[in-house]
């Protein structure tokens, strides 16, 4: 698992690494690891939606990301 300094950002990538991890094809997971790579303020922004991604490929994966913002049967 990929731990961060953000329990924020734990919580959500943990859900997401659970459940999709194994899915990812290589640019994606390539992809991945450019997004885990950044400082935690920065990844945060993106995944928030207050920042662009630098490619749509990182916008996809940020899209798949914060469908894990809440546990699964929890209303949105």
């Amino acid at each position: 698992m990929c731990r961060r300094g953000m329990k924020e950002l734990d919580v959500l990538l943990e859900r997401f690494m659970v459940a999709d991890y194994d899915d990812l094809d290589a640019r994606e997971h390539a992809a991945l690891v450019e997004l885990v790579e950044m400082e935690d303020p920065d990844l945060y922004m993106l995944v928030m939606g207050r920042a662009e991604p630098a490619h749509d490929l990182q916008a996809d994966l940020l899209s798949r990301i914060r469908q894990f913002q809440r546990p699964q049967g929890v209303a949105r």
